[in-house]
């Protein structure tokens, strides 16, 4: 029991700084206004504070499974949509509410590997403004 709790006293400060480094490089950013430096730019210019590729590197360490089914989902809102999908975009997808059933659906299909359920669910993909094909 003595070594368990070293062991664990040892690990826990490491633990702490992963978790806190991992989420907090999700996280919006937020700054202080500075007169010699004037105003922040626009916070629509850092909406997209995490490349898309990091997001998806980091969902590949989680969950494999999530990360091949936002993958699909990214190829089917590039291809209904005319236009790549933004990190915010997808950020939101996975966090609103229950998440969008489109994207769990492709996730799921992807982990199944089930192709047909894949076409069929990103078929479903919406647009922005309901340009969607």
């Amino acid at each position: 029991m003595k070594h368990r709790t070293a062991l664990m006293s040892r690990l826990a400060p490491r633990l702490t700084a992963v978790v806190l480094v991992a989420t907090s490089a999700a996280l919006p950013v937020w700054g202080q206004t500075s007169p010699a430096h004037g105003a922040l730019p626009n916070s629509k210019a850092h909406a997209d504070e995490m490349p898309l590729d990091d997001y998806l590197g980091l969902l590949q360490r989680i969950a494999p499974a999530a990360e091949a089914g936002a993958r699909a989902y990214l190829a089917a809102f590039q291809q209904r949509c005319g236009r790549p999908m933004r990190t915010s975009e997808l950020r939101r997808a996975f966090s609103q509410g229950d998440g969008d059933p489109v994207l769990l659906g492709l996730i799921r299909a992807s982990h199944l590997r089930d192709a047909a359920g894949e076409a069929q669910w990103a078929g479903q993909v919406r647009c922005p403004g309901g340009s969607t094909p």
